[in-house]
C-alpha cells in the first residue's frame, strides 16, 4: 500500500515584501524575498461523514525563531519554538516561548501582540504557501509477531491512528520514531510524536484552529492514548507549554513497515 514518505515530504512558504508586508513576524527583516522549507512530521485527514467531504492538514517539524541573512545574531531574543499547520488554503502558526502568553508584539507594533496560535489564510499572509507529500510502498503489519519482529529488525515504521465521533472521522499519520518491543511478554508499543491532535467538536471551517500537538502511544489495535501539549501552570501566574494532558480513546491503530 502507499504511505506517506515523511523523510521526503516538505512544507514551504515564500514571502516577497515587494508584493505584501509581513503579518507573522515580531521584528523587521533584512530581506525582501525568502522561501522557507520545513519537513512534514504528521498528516491528518478529517472527513465530515454526512457530507462526505475530506480536508487534509499537515504539521511541520520544529524550528527556532531566527533572523535570516544577518551576519551575526541569527537567533532572536526572546527565542521561540515554532511549528506551523497547513491546509491547502489556511495556516495555524504555533509559537511557544519560555512561558505561555509571553506578550511578544508583532511587527509593526500597531498589529498588536503576536498570537501564540495565529490562524490565517495562506494567500493573505504569504506570497505563496504550499506542501508536497511524497509516498512510497508500505506493508501493514497484521500480527503482534510481525510487529515485534519488524521492530527488532530495525525497519523504519509509520503509524496510522483513526479516531471518530458522530460527525467526523480523523486519520492521523506519523513516523514512528520511538517504539518498544518485548518478545517475552509479547508487547509492542509505539510512543512517538508530536503529531496532529484534532478537536472534532468544531465546525468544518474552524477545524484548523483546534489542532494541538500530542504524542501517541498504543499497544493494541483499538485503543490509543495521547499526551497533549497545553499551557501548564508551574507557579502562580506562570504557565509553560508542556505535554501534560492525557487523553485516552477508542481508536483504530495500524503500524506500517517501510522496507528498504
Amino acid at each position: 500500500m502507499q504511505v506517506v514518505d515523511f523523510g521526503r515530504s516538505f512544507l514551504s512558504w515564500r514571502v516577497d515584501l515587494q508584493k505584501r508586508p509581513l503579518v507573522t513576524v515580531s521584528r523587521p527583516v533584512c530581506y525582501t524575498l525568502n522561501t522557507a522549507r520545513v519537513p512534514i512530521e504528521s498528516r491528518c485527514e478529517i472527513v465530515e461523514k454526512r457530507a462526505g467531504q475530506a480536508e487534509e492538514f499537515v504539521l511541520s517539524a520544529n524550528c527556532k525563531s531566527e533572523d535570516v541573512g544577518v551576519q551575526r545574531g541569527i537567533w532572536m531574543e526572546p527565542n521561540a519554538d515554532f511549528r506551523t499547520v497547513f491546509s491547502r488554503t489556511r495556516f495555524l502558526n504555533l509559537k511557544s516561548y519560555d512561558k505561555a502568553n509571553k506578550g511578544v508584539m508583532l511587527y509593526p507594533p500597531s498589529l498588536g501582540p503576536q498570537p501564540e496560535r495565529q490562524v490565517g489564510v495562506l494567500a493573505e499572509a504569504y506570497d505563496a504557501g504550499w506542501y508536497t507529500l511524497r509516498y512510497r510502498e508500505g506493508q501493514v503489519l497484521e500480527t503482534k509477531d510481525a510487529m515485534i519482529e519488524t521492530i527488532l529488525a530495525e525497519v523504519p515504521l509509520m503509524g496510522r491512528t483513526r479516531i471518530e465521533n458522530a460527525r467526523y472521522t480523523a486519520t492521523i499519520e506519523y513516523p514512528i520514531n520511538t517504539v518498544s518491543a518485548n518478545p517475552r511478554e509479547y508487547i509492542y508499543q509505539p510512543d512517538t510524536g508530536p503529531a496532529l491532535f484534532p478537536d472534532l467538536t468544531r465546525e468544518p471551517d474552524d477545524l484548523i484552529a483546534g489542532f494541538e500537538l500530542a504524542f501517541i502511544a498504543f499497544n493494541s489495535p483499538d485503543w490509543a492514548e495521547f499526551i497533549v501539549r497545553v499551557p501548564t501552570p508551574i507557579a502562580e501566574g506562570i504557565s509553560v507549554y508542556h505535554y501534560s494532558r492525557p487523553v485516552g480513546m477508542a481508536a483504530r491503530n495500524e503500524i506500517m513497515a517501510l522496507p528498504g
